[in-house]
């Protein structure tokens, strides 16, 4: 039941970018803010967003 709980957390925490912020964190050597996290969403949803989708 732990493991089911634990792999429940670790897929919700990548469906909310929380892995991706970490690793962001990590590869910048900076540290968790409110400024930084908005600078890593706009980040994402500007590359998200460029990239045109055809048909």
């Amino acid at each position: 039941m732990k493991r089911l709980g634990r792999l429940i957390l670790a897929l919700l925490r990548e469906l909310a970018d929380e892995n991706a912020y970490q690793r962001h964190l990590d590869v910048h050597g900076r540290v968790h803010s409110g400024a930084e996290w908005r600078r890593f969403s706009e980040e994402r949803m500007r590359e998200k967003y460029a990239r045109a989708k055809c048909c």
